[in-house]
């Protein structure tokens, strides 16, 4: 059937779906467009190589101690290529092993810019330690067959923020915490979301529930 009426014109059925697709798309609020369009565009791929002067020149700007860390190949898919080892974002930060040089300037940006004055504003008080489960490991993806970010030193887990009146603010204990936590958790989440590929949280599975995962892996952008 085509859809046209006899009479040439556009039928009734097939401007009403028209009209109902109008709808639909104009009641889907911001965060659902976005995603549309998102979905849309095509996958963007990784440069090959990652351009390490470049990155390295940005960390010095931001005034955080590094060092530099030859590339290594572990076997397996396992790797550790143009990573630095981060000695002083500013904040003590714990468990950091090799990560990649953007990971690590991705990371001690959302620490200076985002973590430490979220701390200030929700809960009053300087941020005087970060605690992390690490960033490399050569292990897959939980469940899964696949690598994950960390086997390519391209992620890391954060656990936990200690405050300078001694409060100790846990991704699995606060989560779900009193208000002024809860804020401070999901707006260092949502300035993640800004920064890295992947943010993932107690949101996403149980299997986060005890930390917030970033990496810069993949070829779209996830924030759960």
């Amino acid at each position: 059937m085509s859809g046209r009426d006899t009479k040439g014109g556009f039928s009734g059925r097939w401007v009403a779906a028209v009209a109902l697709l109008a709808l639909v798309s104009a009641c889907a609020g911001p965060s659902e467009k976005r995603r549309s369009v998102r979905a849309r565009q095509p996958a963007r791929v990784a440069p090959p190589q990652v351009d390490i002067k470049q990155c390295v020149a940005d960390l010095r700007r931001l005034g955080v101690q590094f060092s530099t860390l030859p590339d290594r190949s572990f076997g397996g898919g396992c790797s550790a290529v143009g990573s630095v080892k981060l000695l002083d974002t500013g904040v003590p930060t714990t468990n950091l092993g090799a990560m990649t040089c953007p990971l690590a300037e991705k990371f001690s940006a959302w620490t200076r810019y985002a973590v430490q004055p979220a701390a200030r504003l929700f809960l009053g008080s300087e941020l005087v330690r970060i605690e992390t489960f690490g960033t490399y490991s050569c292990r897959p993806i939980a469940g899964s067959g696949r690598l994950s970010e960390h086997a390519r030193s391209n992620a890391v887990d954060v656990s936990a923020f200690v405050l300078a009146d001694g409060r100790r603010i846990s991704i699995k204990g606060n989560w779900n915490g009193d208000s002024r936590e809860q804020q401070f958790l999901r707006t260092i989440r949502g300035s993640a979301c800004k920064r890295f590929r992947t943010v993932l949280s107690p949101d996403y599975n149980a299997a986060h529930q005890d930390h917030l995962h970033f990496d810069l892996g993949g070829k779209g952008l996830y924030c759960r």
